[in-house]
């Protein structure tokens, strides 16, 4: 049996001003799981990924990740703060906040060289990493001036260059042409079959189906409704309309009344097609 990542008991988080926004939520997840974590616009997945990652901290229950409760002392406090950064990547919505040096090589070395590597070994990492991702023409471009897609290879890269055990992606999937949508596809299928526990907060149901196995439903009111196959989930159209995750859409056709459900309106954004049942 694979080791515990995570275990979340009675998971509870608001914003400042009181904004519930998670919910006596309690799961686990194992190492080389891949999890997808479902919901319509604010019902929590970014903020569960951000408790995940230490960046957020529970107000009631916890979260312990490689057997420590994270809080805000245990993530300050090391050797675990240092192991736990290693062991756990954040790949941001925004890639653009993720991006802050002058060079792609500089975004690339600058994990290493927090986790306090040799320099060799940094810029073997650094190198190594450029050809993974293919993008060893744009070691010397500053960030911000890539293109979305470009801006996203170089976020999972700085991710990838640290080499951990656990990553974490928020709505990795979104504004993505559909050649960068299927090589991250790709990509994400390779990093799990070398043994990465992948976690990903998504809305869109077809890329969903690619890359997870397991699936965390969140409602609208921010609790955990389902847990379980993925697969099982798509096809349950009654959960899905009541996480408003698709919709139903009526028409008339020969004086009958339809009702048919439709995707989320980020599905139609992508324009994807999926079969349900």
């Amino acid at each position: 049996m694979n080791d515990l990542v995570y275990e979340a008991s009675d998971l509870a988080y608001s914003y400042p001003g009181g904004k519930r926004a998670i919910e006596g939520v309690s799961f686990s997840v194992r190492e080389g799981e891949r999890v997808a974590v479902l919901g319509a616009n604010a019902s929590g997945k970014s903020t569960l990924l951000h408790l995940l990652d230490g960046l957020y901290f529970a107000e009631r229950g916890g979260i312990r990740a490689f057997g420590t409760v994270l809080t805000e002392e245990s993530v300050e406090t090391h050797p675990f703060f240092s192991e736990f950064r290693q062991k756990v990547g954040f790949l941001f919505q925004n890639s653009d906040a993720q991006l802050f040096c002058t060079t792609v090589e500089e975004e690339l070395a600058f994990g290493p060289l927090q986790l306090r590597l040799p320099e060799a070994d940094v810029e073997q990492r650094v190198n190594d990493t450029l050809r993974m991702f293919g993008i060893e023409r744009l070691s010397d471009r500053s960030p911000q001036t890539l293109s979305g897609g470009e801006k996203k290879k170089v976020a999972l890269a700085t991710i990838i260059a640290c080499a951990p055990r656990v990553i974490l992606l928020d709505e990795p999937s979104a504004g993505l042409d559909p050649r960068t949508q299927q090589w991250l596809t790709e990509f994400m299928g390779v990093l799990n079959e070398s043994g990465v526990t992948l976690i990903t907060s998504s809305h869109d149901l077809s890329f969903v189906a690619e890359v997870s196995d397991r699936a965390l439903i969140l409602s609208e009111d921010h609790k955990l409704v389902y847990d379980g196959p993925v697969k099982d989930a798509l096809t349950d159209l009654d959960l899905l309309l009541s996480v408003n995750l698709i919709h139903a859409h009526a028409h008339t056709h020969e004086r009958t009344v339809h009702i048919h459900p439709h995707l989320h309106e980020a599905w139609h954004e992508h324009n994807h097609e999926y079969r349900l049942g």
